[in-house]
């Protein structure tokens, strides 16, 4: 089992949400070269959204997360980051069932 970081959002009492992602991935990289094994920094893609998208769903992966580059941490939901999950996932279609089993849509 593996821990995978993909955002820093505080250091040593610093908040970073307001960092832009670049510098915040790139300060995680730097303290994931030194971490345990158990724990692996979130490599990102640059690419053309629905062709990594595509590939994600290929591979049997559950989704991608979209973030626009140079934006700040945000809670909640942003037009900067998008969650695209892939409907033929074994998660998502357990996911599904689970929410029609207790009477939620959406």
């Amino acid at each position: 089992m593996f821990l995978y970081a993909f955002d820093l959002i505080e250091l040593n009492g610093d908040d970073l949400r307001r960092d832009p992602l670049e510098v915040r991935k790139a300060t995680l990289a730097a303290l994931m070269a030194k971490a345990s094994p158990g724990i692996r920094f979130n490599e990102h893609i640059e690419g053309d959204g629905p062709t990594v998208f595509a590939h994600a769903c290929k591979m049997g992966l559950e989704g991608i997360v979209s973030k626009r580059r140079g934006s700040t941490y945000r809670s909640g939901r942003s037009p900067d980051w998008l969650n695209m999950k892939n409907p033929n996932a074994p998660a998502v279609t357990r996911e599904a069932e689970e929410d029609w089993r207790v009477g939620r849509v959406g």
